[in-house]
């Protein structure tokens, strides 16, 4: 489960919120959050943003292949400790909103994440990154240049980088023959 330290505060949530505001989190972390009730709000502010991500990179090619859907559910069950019912729904309402609101929401959410993660945290999403872009057994170019992306709007640099993607050095399409 996301880490002791309550997340509102990174997100500059940990006061009152003037009536009507958001305080600063996006429509589709709150709309993801809302339906995952059972989890204390900064919990699910947490899944929200990690869920979307991962639809971010998986959205990247304009499609979400099952094999990605289902890769996308097992990680968010691992890493949230959540069952799979809700695993399919924070998976299911982040690649719907990926799906209508990728190109507004992409960066916004993911700097959210970045807000609220720590720096573990941060590397660990880059590696379900990849491992949602393999789920196909393929990283696509495309998929490889928006982890990237999505790797330097999160402050991960680029020696961390290279040694994750070299955990799926097998699976880049840059590298493969035919």
């Amino acid at each position: 489960m996301v880490g002791a330290m309550s997340l509102l505060r990174f997100l500059g949530l940990g006061h009152a919120t003037p009536a009507g505001g958001t305080g600063g989190e996006t429509e589709t972390v709150r709309r993801i959050a809302a339906r995952l009730e059972r989890l204390p709000l900064e919990d699910r502010r947490f899944v929200a943003a990690f869920a979307y991500v991962l639809a971010r990179v998986a959205q990247v090619d304009l499609r979400i292949e099952e094999s990605e859907a289902l890769a996308m559910e097992r990680i968010v069950a691992l890493q949230a400790g959540l069952g799979p019912e809700e695993a399919a729904l924070a998976v299911e309402i982040a690649k719907r909103h990926a799906e209508l609101f990728g190109g507004t929401e992409n960066y916004v959410v993911t700097r959210e994440f970045r807000r609220i993660s720590t720096p573990e945290q941060r590397l660990r999403l880059v590696d379900c990154l990849y491992a949602v872009a393999a789920a196909d057994d393929t990283v696509t170019n495309l998929e490889s240049s928006e982890i990237a992306a999505i790797a330097e709007e999160l402050g991960v640099g680029s020696a961390e980088l290279t040694e994750i993607r070299s955990r799926y050095r097998d699976k880049l399409g840059v590298l493969r023959r035919g």
